[in-house]
């Protein structure tokens, strides 16, 4: 009997949207952010993060963001 060992969801959210001013981490309008998805893992996050980043890179002020859900999810846990 062969067992699968499934790897540990460690959800990580990709979003932007335009700052403010570039020094700050204020939005000019939170009904425009754009959710690029939930990640399983910080690798396909990451993925998904450059991907963004390259599309928007003519706009200065357009920002993307990995946060690390798990960690909000479970602050006590020792995950990476």
């Amino acid at each position: 009997m062969t067992e699968t060992l499934e790897k540990k969801q460690l959800l990580h959210l990709v979003f932007g949207g335009e700052l403010q001013n570039l020094e700050g981490l204020q939005f000019k309008d939170l009904s425009k952010l754009d959710i690029v998805g939930i990640f399983p893992d910080y690798a396909s996050a990451l993925v998904a993060w450059r991907a963004k980043a390259q599309q928007t890179v003519d706009n200065a002020q357009m920002r993307y963001f990995i946060v690390h859900m798990h960690r909000l999810l479970d602050p006590d846990s020792k995950s990476a």
